[in-house]
Formats: C-alpha cells, sequence, structure tokens
C-alpha cells in the first residue's frame, strides 16, 4: 500500500481536529412549541390543548442562560387563551439576547399575535392566519366604569408591543381590531400569510427550512460579535 493509500498519524490527527472544529462550530438549535390554548392562572379542561406558561417560562430561562444552545426556533400555532400569560411569555422572548426566530403554522388566534412578532425575525406560511381582535372576556364580567378600563389598558399593552416588534403602524392595527366586515358575531380581521407580510405584521413569508437559514444566519452574526 502506498503512502497517499495510508495516511500518516500527522495527517489523521489533522483530519481528526478538523472534524472536531466543525463540529463545535454547528449550532445547537432549541424548538420550542407554543400550540392551542395559552393557559394563564385558570385551568383549562383536560381535553384542551394547552400550552402552560408556568412551563414555557423556566425553559426560555434556560435557553438563555445555556452556554450549549445557540438558538431558540419557536412554532406557533395558537387558538388564544389567557392575555396576560400570553403577553408574559411574550415579552420573555423579546428580552432574550439569544437569536430567536418565530415560525407561525396554521393559527396565531389573538394572544397569538405578539408570541408571532416577539422573536428578532418572524415568518409564517402560505396557508396559516393571524386573527386579530380586541380584548374581550368569556362568561360573567362586572359590568362596571373599572372593568371597561382594565379591557382598555390591557389592549394598549398588547398594540404597544406588537407595533413595537413589528413592522405594522399603530393606525393600520387599530384598522384591524375594528373591522366588522369578516369575523361572524365578533370584530376583528383575519389576514392569511401573504396578507400578514404585506401588513407589516409578520417579516417574512416562508416555512422550515427559511427559518432555520434565518436562525442560523442570526447565529454566526452573534458569533462574529463575541
Amino acid at each position: 500500500m502506498s503512502e497517499t493509500e495510508n495516511p500518516t498519524v500527522k495527517e489523521q490527527v489533522e483530519a481528526n481536529m478538523l472534524t472536531e472544529q466543525t463540529e463545535e462550530k454547528r449550532p445547537h438549535i432549541q424548538c420550542l412549541l407554543i400550540v392551542g390554548h395559552i393557559e394563564g392562572h385558570q385551568v383549562l379542561p383536560d381535553d384542551n390543548k394547552t400550552t402552560k406558561y408556568e412551563q414555557v417560562m423556566p425553559v426560555l430561562a434556560s435557553v438563555e442562560e445555556s452556554h450549549e444552545i445557540d438558538g431558540l426556533l419557536i412554532m406557533i400555532n395558537t387558538v388564544g387563551g389567557d392575555v396576560e400569560a400570553g403577553l408574559a411569555i411574550a415579552e420573555l422572548i423579546a428580552g432574550m439576547k439569544k437569536p430567536t426566530v418565530t415560525l407561525v403554522l396554521g393559527g396565531g388566534h389573538s394572544i397569538g399575535v405578539p408570541l408571532a412578532v416577539a422573536g428578532m425575525h418572524s415568518f409564517i406560511v402560505p396557508s396559516a392566519s393571524m386573527i386579530i381582535h380586541p380584548v374581550r372576556l368569556n362568561g360573567t364580567v362586572i359590568g362596571t366604569e373599572q372593568t371597561y378600563n382594565y379591557f382598555s389598558l390591557v389592549q394598549t399593552k398588547i398594540i404597544d408591543f406588537v407595533v413595537e416588534h413589528s413592522g405594522i403602524t399603530r393606525d393600520k392595527l387599530g384598522e384591524l381590531l375594528s373591522n366588522t366586515s369578516q369575523l361572524a358575531n365578533d370584530v376583528g380581521s383575519i389576514l392569511y400569510g401573504r396578507e400578514a407580510v404585506e401588513a407589516g405584521l409578520i417579516d417574512s413569508l416562508g416555512g422550515l427550512s427559511d427559518a432555520l437559514a434565518c436562525l442560523h444566519e442570526k447565529i454566526r452574526q452573534n458569533r462574529d460579535r463575541a
């Protein structure tokens, strides 16, 4: 066997070092699913698909602190839920320094909108929908001035968050919230994939490979700055 066919010890060591360096540079990505109802302090029935905020919050903190995880991909398919719990999760995502990308699949109902825009870049698949409507509660509500003031304050917090973390204008978002021609027995709007991007609500139209490519690029940029 010739020398070209039988690598030297030095060549083997150099090849192993190159392989190890390549593996070290490969980003480690955590995937977080936010699906179904966002469950807060009120416990939902067992047959409801839920994302429990008290379980998601520690995961976000662990990802941010981890030296092994380089980026976070958040997949969203919600049907609404606890407004304040959902907004709290969105605030945590928005406050992360580690690269984050969101991908809306299926639906982003109500509080799913702030969750969708909380990452550093947001994607939506063409068939997914964003349902935008004013804050309201089911069940018995005490009809006092303070109650309506509370609803108004919560709505303002949500609007402020969405406008700050997306490209939509306050006027455009207000127009979508007050629309009376789309939702049966409700006020608001439905935006499908491309419409959500054109409105400035979501950054890009795309799927899983697009979201991962974007996240890898943000991880690379993050490493270059380090």
